[in-house]
């Protein structure tokens, strides 16, 4: 489980592979001086509930991972998560689709 450190607020916890599809697209936002906030449903263990926090350019930011080697990435799940960072609700932390491997019937 890795951490986003806001801030001096408290650390949020977030599955590690959902964490580096979320630094990316951040720092995107960020790189181009874009604010925006972040919603999350507090993982199993928390208090129950969701929380929404607004992203700043100028407000100090730390990404903490448990795993040492980064997960390989998957463009759509980042693409999902880009267009939700730009609509007004800002970033929801959705879901990763795996798509299904193409299978050819004609065999």
């Amino acid at each position: 489980m890795g951490t986003i450190q806001y801030g001096n607020g408290d650390e949020i916890h977030i599955e590690d592979r959902a964490l580096a599809h979320l630094k990316v697209v951040i720092a995107t936002k960020l790189r181009r001086n874009e604010s925006f906030t972040l919603s999350w449903r507090h993982p199993d263990g928390d208090a129950p509930g969701r929380s929404t926090i607004w992203l700043h350019p100028s407000i100090p930011l730390r990404f903490t991972f448990d795993e040492p080697e980064a997960p390989q990435l998957n463009p759509q799940w980042i693409q999902d998560l880009m267009q939700s960072a730009s609509s007004t609700g800002g970033i929801s932390l959705i879901d990763e689709v795996v798509e299904a491997p193409q299978t050819d019937d004609a065999d």
